[in-house]
């Protein structure tokens, strides 16, 4: 479960920009969004779902990109470019694109994620030089790096690496760890590189195996952060039709109907060339029942069913298996009625039994309403015309009193057109095409 996260310096946001999906205080109904776990003695909220609005170029993509970044250097262990290109995100594995791009100086750039995994709460930071935006020579380097397990300080690595009291972690350190920790740091420091990060190396290696792959698996498996989607990366990314590690064909086909498909069904078939198994449209031989014949799906069905095949199996995932799933453009060509139905599943307590999550940024104003998002849920980004900065905040930020508060019988979508929240832009093309009208009248003459 994503408890939060933070980002400074990454792109247009230069100043710390929160995301967080722990409930606000004094947000009162849909109180099946919150969801619960046990942390030792404590009860952990987070909310179930989230939903980003604000114009276009305002920087709602780039928070999503920031958590692709981050999961994408914690996987890799280190903060060199990355020579597997598979991703749209090309800050992936260009990292000299992160930095701002206005800043005339070098400054850090800052991640901060907090998630709950196997009951355990989880903490990192990692703040690292990567050198001025398109700078591909600069010297990288981790400047801080720091993890902490049930608020618990583990390690917190600077230009040395300084562990934590191993004693009060010992449900979460082995033993050989804490009867070595002197040898263990002097081992750390010895080995200590400046590109690569202590999390996904020595503390796998010298502190706990156990803790590593809890970590890892999440971000791995759990954290399913989809960037620009497109039908490609919706297949390959957390899934692999050919190894049939997709859920299965019936699951996808009871979906696709209930969607609205053109064929009879549809299937992943292996390519004869390339053995690569793409999706298609499956349809009855007339004359034969025995016989099928296949269609690639992206030429016979419309490209927002395809999209919706495509991304159905990442929802299973996630709820089946308790992730979060992040989507950049979730509703792209797929109709608000299919958004709703499965935005309910997350919502529904009987359905979403391992508390699984869903995120994602949108221009549809449908969703502005207190019966399907709670004000915490709803986020905003807004950028700045003069400095370009961006900035991201909720509904529930406004408060409840005064002039500008906002209270739950409130029409939120009505308040957002009038520019009540921010994150608005007014747009005007008509003074373009009255002086292209004056200019070619003028030609005329």
């Amino acid at each position: 479960m994503l408890l939060d996260f933070s980002v400074e310096n990454y792109k247009s946001f230069l100043e710390n920009a929160q995301f967080s999906m722990i409930p606000a205080p004094k947000q009162h109904g849909l109180d099946y969004s919150i969801l619960k776990k046990r942390v030792g003695r404590n009860i952990v909220k987070g909310l179930c779902s989230a939903v980003i609005y604000g114009p276009n170029a305002s920087g709602k993509t780039n928070i999503i990109g920031a958590m692709d970044v981050l999961r994408s250097i914690v996987l890799r262990g280190n903060i060199r470019n990355a020579e597997e290109q598979n991703s749209p995100n090309k800050a992936v594995y260009n990292l000299e694109l992160i930095p701002n791009n206005h800043l005339d100086e070098i400054k850090p750039v800052t991640f901060r994620i907090s998630f709950l995994e196997n009951g355990i709460k989880f903490d990192y930071e990692l703040s690292a030089l990567f050198g001025m935006f398109l700078d591909d020579t600069a010297q990288r380097s981790v400047k801080n790096e720091k993890l902490s397990i049930n608020d618990k300080m583990v390690f917190e690595r600077t230009d040395k690496v300084k562990f934590g009291d191993f004693k009060k972690l010992k449900s979460y350190i082995s033993t050989q760890a804490i009867d070595n920790v002197d040898t263990i740091n002097l081992v750390a420091n010895q080995s200590l590189s400046e590109e690569e990060l202590f999390l996904s190396n020595g503390f796998k290696l010298l502190i706990s195996q156990s803790m590593s792959k809890i970590i890892m698996d999440w971000f791995t498996e759990k954290f399913m952060v989809i960037y620009r989607a497109d039908t490609i990366q919706l297949i390959r990314r957390f899934s692999d039709p050919q190894k049939k590690t997709i859920f299965v064909e019936k699951t996808i086909n009871e979906a696709a109907k209930t969607f609205g498909i053109n064929s009879n069904s549809v299937a992943y078939v292996a390519n004869g060339d390339d053995g690569e198994a793409k999706l298609c449209s499956i349809f009855e031989d007339k004359n034969d029942k025995l016989r099928v014949k296949a269609v690639l799906a992206d030429v016979f069905e419309s490209f927002g069913t395809v999209r919706f095949i495509n991304l159905f199996p990442l929802v299973l995932r996630a709820i089946v298996t308790g992730g979060t799933l992040i989507v950049d453009e979730f509703d792209a060509s797929i109709h608000p009625i299919a958004l709703m139905s499965i935005i309910s599943i997350f919502h529904n307590d009987d359905i979403n039994k391992k508390q699984a999550q869903l995120v994602f940024n949108t221009h549809n104003p449908i969703f502005l309403n207190s019966n399907i998002f709670r004000r915490d849920e709803i986020k905003f980004v807004e950028k700045d015309d003069n400095s370009h900065l961006s900035e991201i905040y909720s509904l529930s930020d406004f408060g409840t009193a005064g002039e500008n508060g906002v209270r739950k019988g409130d029409d939120y979508m009505k308040n957002y057109f009038v520019s009540q929240y921010g994150a608005i832009k007014n747009i005007d093309f008509s003074p373009i095409f009255e002086d292209l009208i004056s200019k070619d009248e003028n030609n005329g003459e």
